[in-house]
């Protein structure tokens, strides 16, 4: 048997997989808090976070048609950053999607309670992984068609909600008239209530929310013929991603007023369902949202247990056993680890609680924009070996906006959250520091 992953991915399937790993927990759940720090000037703070993600996917996409021969985010960035950075991309990459996965089995615990309340949070976070690591397990096949319809699903009430929300606005402007139905984005303190530091602290959940897309380069060792399929999966994700944000949140704030979505006790999402009185549809979009959260903890999975295998497999240590595939081609003991910590989730939710969604989105903007910044600074370092002017200039505005972004999250996030990360970035980089040396002494 050839031991090395399966090429079994199409860019149908690529497509949908980026779709999940970017809706989640940020647009169902994270779009009310958005609001309710930014006021109606959220829809700039998402506008902005798609413009530099539409530029740092585009780098991706040079990245991976400029590489021979590449696994995971390490092999794309190292012919231009070294080894150095390629190391901690990737274990900066896993430990991104381990905290996410907590985050996202946390938010689909709580909303299934919605249906069980007396049932405990740990139970749901236990069932979820053990169905999460049997679709991880099986093939990478069953995983791209299960995240394909998961996706699609999503997607399907993103596109129902911009029909209701199209309807409900037509249907206001013909009993109102167009200005009164606008009303609602300047109510409440005006467009920005909150001022620029509202704006700037809005984009803590912003950069969270778009993350995940960068999921794609991932794929390239599944994926047939990844240097056509990538960059089209890229193409043909990027408007999707930046409209199933922006609309249908631009729809929430012209038919509700901005404080009434901050301060719901429910997904903006049930409101529109709601008031058009849809039978069941509170259940309806909590379903979705539940399916919702279940792919992108899915999406974690793989990309966290690939990311693992790709990092260990030539190790000469004991870890290298994490690196071993099944008979599906799959990296077993890489995914048994790495659903192993929803079982860590179940600990800190039952001492944080409602606490812990938020403390584990400001850690993971931190990552994102890490992560984000190497692609771009790679794609920049690759334009200007090439010495095309325009792809030199987009990439570093591009460096430039993030670098503002991560000002503005420093000014914004609470000191323990920064503390932390500091703290997991510090590991990262003093374990390559030791794996450098002992590398050094095996040669002397």
């Amino acid at each position: 048997m050839e031991n090395k992953l399966q090429k079994q991915m199409t860019s149908r399937h690529i497509t949908m997989l980026a779709l999940g790993g970017a809706i989640g927990a940020g647009l169902f759940k994270g779009s009310g808090e958005a609001i309710g720090i930014a006021g109606p000037s959220v829809l700039l703070a998402f506008l902005l976070g798609g413009l530099v993600l539409f530029i740092v996917m585009s780098g991706l996409g040079r990245l991976v048609i400029a590489n021979e021969n590449v696994h995971g985010l390490s092999g794309i960035i190292e012919p231009f950053l070294g080894e150095r950075s390629a190391d901690f991309i990737d274990w900066l990459y896993w430990s991104l999607w381990m905290i996410n996965i907590i985050a996202e089995a946390v938010a689909a615990a709580s909303f299934l309670q919605l249906w069980f309340p007396h049932v405990p949070a740990w139970l749901f976070v236990f069932f979820l992984a053990i169905l999460t690591t049997f679709i991880n397990l099986y093939s990478v096949k069953l995983f791209a068609e299960t995240e394909y319809w998961l996706a699609f699903a999503k997607i399907t009430v993103i596109v129902l909600l911009i029909i209701f929300g199209l309807f409900l606005i037509g249907k206001e402007i013909h009993s109102a008239g167009f200005l009164p139905t606008f009303l609602n984005m300047n109510a409440h303190g005006g467009f920005t209530p909150h001022g620029l530091k509202g704006l700037i602290s809005s984009l803590l959940v912003v950069i969270y929310s778009y993350g995940g897309s960068e999921l794609i380069a991932i794929t390239v060792s599944e994926t047939e013929d990844p240097k056509t399929a990538i960059p089209k999966a890229i193409k043909g994700v990027m408007g999707r991603i930046i409209s199933f944000y922006i609309i249908p949140m631009l729809l929430l704030l012209i038919i509700y007023p901005w404080n009434m979505l901050a301060h719901s006790n429910v997904s903006p999402f049930v409101l529109v369902f709601e008031k058009l009185h849809i039978p069941f549809a509170s259940d309806i979009v909590n379903f979705v949202i539940v399916l919702a959260l279940f792919s992108s903890i899915n999406s974690g999975v793989y990309a966290s247990s690939r990311t693992l295998y790709f990092r260990l497999k030539d190790s000469k240590t004991i870890t290298k056993n994490l690196a071993v595939l099944n008979r599906h081609q799959v990296p077993q003991r890489a995914v048994l680890f790495c659903t192993g910590t929803l079982y860590i989730g179940v600990i800190l939710s039952y001492f944080l609680g409602d606490k812990l969604f938020n403390y584990l989105v400001g850690s993971l903007s931190y990552s994102v924009l890490l992560t984000w910044l190497m692609i771009t600074f790679a794609a920049f370092v690759l334009a200007w070996k090439k010495g095309t002017k325009t792809e030199i200039f987009f990439s570093g505005l591009a460096i430039l906006v993030l670098f503002l972004i991560l000002i503005g999250i420093l000014l914004s996030n609470p000191i323990s959250v920064t503390a932390m990360t500091a703290g997991i970035y510090l590991i990262i980089l003093l374990s390559y520091q030791k794996k450098h040396y002992h590398t050094l002494a095996d040669h002397s």
